[in-house]
């Protein structure tokens, strides 16, 4: 019978504890997993964008002539026709919002005004032409005039035939009105020469002159200031927009959703507004235009987007913050419930043509197909599969499988 020697002990006890410590490196071990359950409870499905508020009545004040517009702020305190500033009130037909004045001429190139300067000389010449046509029917009628006296001296004795008479006194008339006809003919061509001369001043003649004659565009309605198109005194065509007007209490938002979200959306949804910095708001839908429009995303995306208006159902004390054209995040509610079963989206993945949770079952992962219903952004309604309580695995990753051992992170 061997002897066991302690050096003999001493190594069968180093090949031990090397063979366990080989098979408990070797032995897999669970993987780190999140969990969540599947709880019952209030669900609903919303249509998250971007929208933003506005004045529900946006009124427009603009040029009623081409000219010039003075400017329309100041600094405080200065003294200026008009001095208005962004959210200013203004009262309808009182308040003075801009004034303006008439534009001055533009300059000439030169062969404008060789052409005017020829067309200048053309009416001094055409008014020399009438002066002197005036001057001879004069002449004219003055030996007519004393024609007629002659032969209403003959007439008066018999010596003249009545025919002669009349001849004097037509010619008298004749003239008369020729005389009438080449001063209206002068009064033309003096009215063509100043025309052309008009033409032809120059913006430095007149810069010096003081504008007499100006143009006071007061407010159509009572309101605020919302925005100043044209700030800084500018030469404006007619209908150039200069501000606008609103009333800052009559507020709605308007968002653009995309027409696929849009069909589900009906008048009188529930919406929560929030991300405008203050508490989520509440409001309604009231109404969904009957036609989208194209828009261009951040991205370059081509969307077809539908325009969606929204009135504030909390009172206004709370929204009070807000103005025009503030960014918010709108939610609006298509679909809600009570008592849904729900389990985060993040645990579920595609098996098949079917949904799958991997559930723990016994601190391993078992792959448990599912029904869903209605889905949102974080969970999604469960209508076979699990059952309340259950736990599942939360964005599994390529390391689980079926059976895989887990214990939660």
């Amino acid at each position: 019978m061997p002897v066991i020697t302690p050096r003999h002990a001493a190594t069968a006890g180093v090949a031990v504890l090397t063979v366990l410590a080989v098979a408990w490196f070797a032995w897999p071990r669970p993987i780190p997993i999140d969990i969540a359950s599947v709880t019952k409870g209030p669900m609903a499905v919303t249509v998250d964008d971007e929208g933003k508020t506005r004045v529900r009545h946006v009124y427009t004040v603009s040029a009623p002539i081409s000219g010039k517009v003075l400017r329309i702020s100041h600094p405080f305190g200065a003294v200026h026709p008009v001095s208005i500033h962004i959210g200013d009130e203004v009262k309808a037909d009182e308040t003075v919002v801009a004034v303006m004045q008439p534009s001055m001429p533009t300059f000439l190139d030169v062969r404008t005004r060789e052409e005017l300067q020829a067309l200048l000389a053309a009416a001094d010449a055409a008014i020399a032409l009438a002066e002197a046509e005036i001057r001879r029917i004069e002449v004219t009628l003055e030996f007519a005039r004393d024609e007629l006296k002659r032969a209403q001296a003959l007439s008066r004795t018999g010596a003249i035939a009545a025919r002669a008479l009349e001849k004097a006194q037509l010619d008298v008339a004749a003239n008369e009105a020729g005389l009438a006809s080449a001063k209206a003919q002068l009064g033309v061509r003096r009215s063509e020469r100043a025309s052309v001369a008009a033409r032809l001043i120059d913006p430095s003649t007149v810069a010096s002159q003081p504008v007499h004659c100006c143009i006071n565009i007061k407010a159509p309605v009572t309101g605020r200031v919302l925005k100043i198109v044209q700030d800084s005194e500018a030469v404006v065509a007619v209908g150039a927009p200069l501000l606008e007007i609103g009333n800052p209490l009559d507020l709605e938002v308007v968002a653009d959703l995309l027409s696929t979200d849009a069909v589900q959306i009906r008048v009188g949804h529930s919406v929560a507004i929030d991300g405008w910095g203050g508490a989520t708001l509440r409001g309604r839908v009231t109404r969904v235009d009957p036609a989208g429009f194209l828009k261009v995303s951040a991205l370059g995306i081509e969307e077809q987007r539908v325009r969606t208006t929204i009135d504030f159902v909390d009172p206004f004390e709370t929204w009070s913050p807000l103005g025009h054209d503030f960014r918010v995040i709108v939610h609006v509610t298509v679909w809600s419930g009570d008592g849904v079963l729900a389990v985060p989206v993040g645990a579920l993945f595609r098996k098949g043509n079917d949904w799958a949770v991997y559930a723990v079952k016994g601190g391993r992962a078992r792959t448990t197909l599912v029904k869903i219903g209605h889905k949102n952004a974080q969970v999604a309604e469960v209508r076979s599969g699990l059952a309340p309580g259950d736990r599942v695995i939360l964005h599994p990753s390529d390391r689980v499988n079926e059976g895989s051992a887990v214990a939660q992170r």
